[in-house]
């Protein structure tokens, strides 16, 4: 089955106008902050690419993980202790098993496990790994052997059993261990929330099972309509039970958030956990979830926090509207450190947080070695598509890049904006010439011999027109590359994928590209 059916079959499981940029604070290096300073928030509390959250409230702490797709390192976890300011801290994943999609976070008898969903070239399945520590070791990842599932949700029954929950209204009860299967895949253990026929989504998608208990009841969030497509697509469900055997009772305000219109600032949002607040308050509930920006799908999906309540009969309520405005921060939490830099002049001699392979090989890393504050990628491919790339997800409107790059043998490499193998714009260089990307390809028409050891290239990002710029004099004097490329359309409606468009340095072909004090800045 090819990854474009097999994405298919996985979302069908077993049923089948613009406005003005959100205003945002200054964080790291210009970069995106939610946290403004005065007891408000703004949405999105972790920008760029972070799609289908998955969050754990573990004592004062919360731990938070995203979709990591074919990006490795991947399964990154970040920290916070207020819901609105998050650092990453580990990656759970460095080895590579397939396209990684919406995992689930938990915590069972002092042992944290990450439920992860993987499409591989024979279709979907689960996988699982564990830590006696948030920050690691991580274990080698175990197959679960339940082809056909995506969107694990765990949950402990009343009988002390666990289970997961799937996409498609489906579930399989695990070993107590949590590391096996104990029985076969359950049809309709759940029964997803049916729309309005006539709701303009992407397609049904019953997906994002999450689960918890509260009182007397489990609650299980969901989500429906289809994670992209049109800006109304995506949204969060409820559905409750005394039992988790069921039977399942919808709330009677379904969906509790769903983008209404095209004209607000956050589309297709879904795909949501919800975790207690830090004040220790019982009323202090809190939601989050995905959603596009309007008219920045290039940002990929980014993950965004709103207040919810209990209401008297015992649902959830929404409170944070169309999350236009600022919103008050949770209270009690202590503060915590926000983002971090996605500069890196590579003096600490491994690969920060910030980066990751595009769609790597099992030995991927040892394509790199870190010398004398420098990066050495040694070539792979012919071109930048076939490159395994380093990328390095940015959540901001508008950037700048800058690379110190030194070319060795017979390849070439570069600075690029890179989606996917068809989808990326970007300049490289080989020692004799400069080469240009467009259109997800190389034009060969635009090569020109410039003889090359050592080069610096700026990428200037303004809500989706790129100027890319080079220098031979060590940034003295600079020219501008004769074309300038508008990228609004590289993102996941085009290509599909799910992911977001990054910048990416890239090494191809026989040779080596040795890369210095890579300095990004938000604008």
């Amino acid at each position: 089955m090819n990854r474009r059916l097999a994405v298919q079959a996985a979302l069908a499981g077993a049923s089948l106008p613009a406005v003005a940029a959100p205003r945002f604070g200054n964080g790291v290096e210009g970069q995106r902050k939610a946290d403004l300073g005065n007891g408000t928030y703004i949405n999105p509390i972790v920008p760029g690419d972070h799609a289908d959250p998955t969050i754990l409230k573990d004592g004062a702490d919360y731990y938070m993980t995203f979709s990591s797709f074919q990006s490795y390192p991947g399964a990154v976890i970040w920290h916070s202790q207020d819901l609105v300011n998050w650092t990453p801290i580990t990656a759970a994943l460095t080895q590579p098993i397939g396209t990684v999609w919406a995992m689930d976070l938990i915590k069972h008898q002092g042992r944290y496990y990450l439920y992860i969903p993987v499409l591989q070239d024979a279709g979907t399945g689960i996988y699982v790994t564990h830590a006696d520590d948030i920050r690691g070791p991580w274990s080698a990842p175990i197959d679960l052997k339940v082809p056909g599932c995506i969107d694990p949700g765990h949950v402990v029954g009343e009988d002390g059993k666990r289970y997961l929950f799937v996409n498609g209204g489906r579930r399989i009860r695990l070993k107590d261990d949590g590391l096996a299967t104990d029985g076969a895949l359950e049809a309709n253990a759940w029964k997803p929330w049916q729309y309005p026929k006539d709701w303009v989504v992407e397609m049904f998608a019953p997906e994002g099972p999450k689960l918890f208990r509260r009182g007397e009841w489990f609650y299980l969030i969901s989500a429906v309509g289809g994670t992209a497509g049109p800006p109304t697509s995506h949204m969060v469900t409820v559905a409750r039970s005394a039992s988790v055997h069921g039977p399942w009772e919808d709330a009677p305000n379904n969906p509790l958030v769903r983008t209404q219109s095209i004209e607000e600032p956050w589309w297709s949002r879904g795909h949501a956990s919800v975790v207690e607040g830090p004040s220790g308050d019982p009323g202090d509930w809190w939601m989050v979830y995905h959603g596009y920006e309007n008219g920045m799908r290039t940002l990929g999906r980014q993950a965004l926090l709103e207040p919810v309540e209990w209401t008297k009969d015992g649902w959830l309520r929404a409170k944070g509207g169309t999350l236009d405005r600022p919103l008050p921060k949770p209270r009690g939490g202590k503060p915590s450190k926000a983002g971090f830099a996605l500069s890196d002049d590579f003096s600490s001699g491994k690969l920060g947080l910030q980066w990751a392979f595009h769609a790597p090989g099992p030995d991927e890393a040892k394509r790199l070695r870190f010398e004398h504050k420098s990066l050495v990628i040694r070539g792979k491919g012919k071109a930048l598509p076939d490159s395994s790339p380093l990328t390095c997800a940015t959540g901001d409107r508008s950037y700048e890049v800058t690379v110190d790059l030194e070319i060795s043998g017979d390849g070439h490499g570069g600075l690029a904006l890179f989606y996917e193998e068809r989808g990326h714009v970007g300049i490289g260089f080989s020692t004799t010439q400069l080469l240009t990307y467009g259109y997800g390809q190389e034009h060969g028409w635009m090569r020109q011999n410039i003889a090359t050891r050592r080069v610096l290239i700026r990428l200037v990002n303004r809500e989706n027109v790129v100027t890319w710029h080079y220098s031979h004099d060590s940034g003295t004097t600079w020219t501008q590359h004769p074309w300038q490329m508008e990228v609004s359309g590289l993102h996941h409606n085009v290509f599909g994928g799910f992911v977001s468009l990054r910048p990416a340095l890239f090494s191809a072909g026989a040779g080596e590209v040795r890369a210095r004090n890579f300095t990004y800045r938000g604008l």
